[in-house]
């Protein structure tokens, strides 16, 4: 009777399992799939190349490139700064703070942070801005999206600088090495792959986001020459694009999330293939 039993929950455990996976590949494949079949007719070459000429919005000629190079100037500038703020923190959690009620303090406050909703980033930048003397601008939502991105990366690292076998650090120290040439020497090199994998993992929250960019950044038809000056983003211009009572336009929409699609997309494949290649040298 008891071996039924289990046999039974085991059944149910791996019926779950197999659901839980076929609901997030069907998920994957269908979201894919409609921003394709949207999208992927109003795909040309002047969508790539091309800014929003005079009429863009009333279904005219023009293309999306000051929001494709907006939202990687965006990206890439929070990203730098988060990774910047993230790596000394977590190199602090992990060697020199020890189990101390500071860290797990800090560590607490970075899992609230990381479930704070992207608009109340985009409030809270918004004040920030405003109490620099700043109006909505490229510079302003560099500085937002690294707020958002600093607690996903500094987890992602704190976890990653966690996994260094505690025999190398001590191996490390024996031989006269202060704590900071082991995270240059030792740890850092260890790590590396998986350091990678938060930054790209932030950076593709950072190009997806919408909300923490509406009231900072701003959105211009051309492309920034300044950290002073609106920048247009792929997500922003989605939403405007959908909420224009033209099937063409709205059919551009389709084509711009396929565009920010394959970006992510794209950054998740290379994190992977990155990761994969260097971590053949990685001692576990």
């Amino acid at each position: 009777m008891r071996r039924r039993r289990a046999q039974l929950e085991e059944a149910l455990m791996k019926g779950l399992m197999l659901f839980s996976a076929v609901a997030v590949l069907g998920s994957l494949f269908l979201i894919l799939g409609t921003v394709i079949w949207r999208g992927l007719p109003a795909m040309n070459l002047a969508m790539l190349t091309q800014t929003p000429k005079g009429g863009y919005y009333l279904g005219k000629e023009g293309g999306i490139l000051n929001a494709i190079v907006g939202s990687l100037y965006l990206a890439i500038g929070g990203t730098v700064v988060a990774m910047i703020v993230s790596l000394p923190i977590a190199i602090y959690l992990q060697i020199y703070g020890g189990r101390s009620r500071l860290t797990n303090l800090v560590r607490l406050a970075l899992d609230v942070l990381w479930g704070v909703p992207s608009i109340v980033y985009g409030a809270f930048g918004f004040l920030v801005m405003l109490g620099l003397g700043l109006r909505a601008s490229l510079l302003g939502g560099i500085i937002t999206l690294a707020f958002l991105e600093l607690p996903i990366m500094t987890r992602g690292m704190d976890e990653a600088i966690s996994m260094v076998p505690a025999a190398l650090k001590e191996a490390s120290y024996a031989m006269g090495a202060t704590r900071m040439e082991t995270v240059f020497r030792v740890v850092l090199r260890q790590t590396g792959p998986a350091l990678l994998t938060a930054v790209l993992l932030a950076f593709g929250r950072g190009i997806g986001d919408a909300a923490s960019v509406l009231f900072t950044a701003g959105y211009t038809d051309r492309i920034p020459t300044s950290l002073l000056r609106p920048v247009a983003s792929l997500p922003l211009a989605v939403f405007f694009q959908l909420a224009v009572p033209f099937p063409a336009v709205q059919q551009r929409a389709y084509a711009s999330a396929l565009i920010l699609t394959i970006i992510v997309l794209a950054t998740s494949l290379i994190s992977r293939r990155l990761s994969s290649r260097l971590t053949r040298h990685i001692i576990r």
